[in-house]
């Protein structure tokens, strides 16, 4: 028997539309995919990203099948607003498991994925008196443990991970700690998370390189999506009409990547109102696929940059327009990126293994 775990309030899906079918890679694989669509689902009602809807069943899920189109700047900025608000969604702590998911790990592709289940997945006072800053979890669980497989299959010698090893002290010890975006920050001292601002987790995909987000005409999610689905939170700060810088995307290596930059302050198509959707944005980006977790919402950003996103910077633009991100963080991409590049060593080898480690020494 399945069981619909369409993230859709009330809307039925279009009977006539072609759906695709994923089985289990990993027995229990597709039930954590599943979980984890449903938890970023949950923001959409406050504006967060649009998330593709899922039917699951014993050892499959089944998903609509989406007409694809391109991204737009204006769809890049909205999208950049959307996201903003699914990871202000927040996370219990780091590493955090989405609601539902009771075992210690899941998987990011066929990798392993160290994760910390508990009582749900949503935000609130920890449980634990072990919650770890986000430096410390991102050292344990996302670095050290990918490093003995990279130095087996020889994309990585023991010199290189020696280098990575050195990153992941300083990151224990808490010199890359940085508070989460503006939202987030905002909502934890509401609820009355840990004054540490490095222990406070942000509700993020997981793995959100360029390929897990499908451009899509408007009219291919109006049958499922909520109505707020997409357009960012309701009313944006203030500080966000002060800004008068644009914020540059990380290529690969951290670098600038192309697109045509709009000054914060002015007025750009796209610009949000709280009356409707954003003006031009008829293709809107969908979340597909995720490795759903607590953890940092630089590292879904700085993951968006590893194999290039279109129109990368009107993304940022638009999330740093609603939910400013903290002071330092184009320095930190790179940083960010590492738990990635490093899984792709272990994957494929090759020169992911030499990547990750002109990485690493940047932060060593």
């Amino acid at each position: 028997m399945s069981r619909s775990t369409s993230p859709a309030s009330d809307g039925a899906r279009r009977a006539d539309r072609p759906t695709f079918r994923k089985r289990d890679a990993h027995r229990g694989s597709t039930e954590l995919e599943a979980l984890g669509l449903i938890w970023l689902a949950e923001a959409m009602d406050d504006g967060g990203a649009h998330v593709v809807p899922v039917t699951t069943g014993s050892g499959w899920l089944e998903e609509p099948r989406l007409r694809e189109s391109g991204c737009t700047p204006a769809a890049a900025e909205a999208f950049g607003r959307a996201l903003a608000v699914t990871h202000a969604a927040g996370a219990r702590e780091h590493g955090a498991a989405p609601t539902g998911w009771s075992h210690p790990a899941g998987w990011m592709g066929s990798a392993d994925l160290p994760l910390r289940p508990g009582a749900d997945g949503a935000a609130g006072a920890p449980t634990s008196p072990g919650l770890r800053r986000w430096g410390e979890f991102y050292a344990e669980d996302r670095l050290l443990p990918y490093l003995p497989a990279a130095v087996r299959n020889g994309s990585m010698s023991t010199a290189g991970a020696a280098v990575v090893e050195r990153v992941a002290s300083r990151l224990a010890d808490g010199d890359f700690d940085a508070p989460q975006p503006g939202l987030l920050a905002a909502r934890a001292g509401r609820d009355g998370l840990p004054h540490d601002a490095s222990r406070v987790a942000a509700r993020t995909h997981g793995d959100l390189w360029s390929g897990n987000v499908l451009w899509v005409p408007r009219s291919e999610v109006e049958d499922w999506a909520p109505g707020r689905a997409g357009l960012g939170p309701a009313t944006a700060p203030a500080s966000a009409a002060a800004a008068t810088t644009t914020p540059e995307a990380g290529s690969r290596t951290g670098a600038t990547t192309g697109g045509d930059a709009a000054d914060h302050g002015a007025t750009r198509p796209g610009t949000r109102s709280a009356d409707g959707p954003a003006a031009g944005t008829d293709v809107v980006g969908v979340l597909i696929d995720p490795a759903t977790q607590g953890g940092h919402a630089e590292t879904d950003l700085a993951e968006l940059a590893v194999f290039g996103q279109r129109h990368l910077d009107r993304v940022l633009a638009g999330y740093d327009e609603v939910s400013p991100l903290a002071g330092g963080w184009r320095e930190r991409i790179g940083l960010h990126q590492l738990h990635m590049v490093l899984i792709h060593a272990v994957f494929f080898g090759g020169s992911y293994g030499a990547e990750t480690v002109s990485l690493a020494r940047r932060y060593a």
